[in-house]
């Protein structure tokens, strides 16, 4: 017998600085085209997927209002960046095959449709990926916050965090050779030893709503596929 998949409708949240590669900067094609071929792999499972994308590996605004910018005009900035890497994205996913639709919280019709909930979801049932950029569309929410936002919003089932690493550590695993890989975490255990892991807002919407997150590693090749497949790879986050 062909075992279930544990999920049906689930949300990606892929950093800006996944997409740059070695490179430290900009779009990486090659990394591109290997997240867009591991994603075209576990659409073809039938899982319906959304993808929530950040832009660090262009612009930060956080960064960049450290330095004196105005924050305001400085998150802005950082949502324009979501958009350039969702269309990379998407341009990748749709050289492979797949049907895509890149929905934006702030309006701008000649590249991209505007975010609207119902439509999402229509477009996620007859099996195209979403890809969600410009964040909330507002200043000092984080693309986390937009992750679990749109999660709740579209009915997934997880918040599937892909990283550089392999799950939560106790620190940085680069930096402390002591720290420690967690399993399994707690909502709360998160929040109080400030792990970061997504930011806090993100955390408590997660845990109002019971949404699970799982953390992993994106640059194990078919760590994608093993996620949804309910291998127990990374670090789930739940109550």
């Amino acid at each position: 017998m062909k075992k279930p998949r544990p999920y049906k409708r689930v949300l990606l949240k892929l950093s800006g600085e996944a997409l740059q590669g070695q490179a430290g900067y900009g779009i990486d094609p090659h990394i591109v085209d290997s997240i867009a071929r591991q994603l075209k792999e576990v659409k073809d499972m039938g899982l319906e997927l959304a993808v929530v994308i950040g832009g660090g590996n262009i612009f930060r605004g956080l960064e960049a209002s450290s330095r004196g910018m105005d924050r305001s005009t400085a998150d802005y900035m950082g949502m324009l960046a979501t958009v350039i890497n969702a269309m990379a994205l998407q341009d990748a996913l749709e050289r492979k095959g797949a049907y895509t639709r890149v929905q934006t919280a702030i309006a701008m019709e000649a590249l991209a449709e505007p975010y609207i909930r119902r439509r999402a979801m229509r477009h996620l049932e007859k099996g195209r990926i979403v890809i969600l950029a410009g964040g909330t569309g507002n200043p000092y929410f984080t693309t986390d916050t937009t992750a679990a936002l749109r999660a709740i919003e579209l009915g997934a089932e997880v918040i599937l965090k892909a990283t550089k690493v392999d799950g939560i550590y106790s620190a940085d695993p680069k930096k402390d050779k002591t720290a420690r890989r967690f399993q399994k975490l707690r909502y709360m255990d998160v929040l109080k030893k400030s792990l970061k892991v997504m930011d806090a807002t993100a955390i408590s919407l997660c845990m109002d709503n019971h949404l699970p997150i799982i953390v992993f590693d994106l640059m194990k090749d078919g760590n994608i596929r093993r996620v949804v497949s309910g291998e127990n790879i990374g670090t789930v986050v739940s109550q």
